[in-house]
């Protein structure tokens, strides 16, 4: 297995297998052993990072990047792929934000790694979308995040509309496998700010 890092060094890449509805049929509900095994978790954090603005519009899955630089620490470990844990936005400093206090809570999240075949993306990229609806955008807040387990690998796709189906059932197994006990309780890891508070905005 070629790890994310080490694809991205090869003159060319391999293509992405083209997803068949036969696949998203037979896709578990639940994905992962029930107690997290070497690599994870894996730690992330970094500052939020504009992408390419199609998640939300396009997808209806908005997503905050990690830079470069903080990804290394996942994208040396594992191959491309989708996967599930958890994720924090922090406030700045100052205190001065839109967000509220059910926006700064350590919440489930998804995690693409790789290439989007199906927008033959040129830059390997780490791309987060938190299960929450936000109250505003949080580029360049820092945010922290744990990996805990795979879902799937990266795929190609002859529509749209079918990388939205797979989106959407990748929600529905990250929140289902981060249920089990020995997943939940990484909501209270000492990774995150779990004092974190935010002021109402004035």
């Amino acid at each position: 297995m070629h790890t994310a890092a080490e694809v991205a060094q090869l003159a060319l890449r391999p293509e992405a297998p083209i997803q068949t509805s036969e696949f998203r049929q037979s896709r578990p509900k639940i994905v992962g052993p029930d107690c997290p095994e070497s690599p994870f978790p894996i730690l992330l954090q970094g500052p939020v990072q504009r992408g390419f603005g199609r998640g939300g519009k396009e997808l209806g899955c908005p997503t905050a990047n990690l830079p470069d630089e903080s990804i290394s620490a996942i994208s040396t470990v594992v191959k491309t792929g989708v996967y599930y844990g958890y994720a924090q936005v922090l406030p700045p400093k100052d205190g001065k934000t839109e967000l509220c206090n059910d926006d700064v809570r350590v919440l489930p999240m998804v995690m693409s790694l790789g290439w989007n075949p199906f927008y033959k993306n040129e830059i390997l990229t780490a791309e987060i979308h938190i299960l929450h609806e936000f109250r505003s955008d949080f580029y360049n807040y820092d945010m922290k995040a744990l990996v805990l387990g795979y879902i799937r690998p990266e795929l190609d796709y002859t529509s749209r509309e079918a990388l939205i189906q797979d989106i959407e059932v990748d929600k529905r197994v990250a929140l289902n496998s981060l249920s089990r006990p020995h997943y939940d309780k990484y909501k209270e890891d000492p990774h995150f700010d779990l004092s974190c508070t935010v002021s109402p905005p004035s």
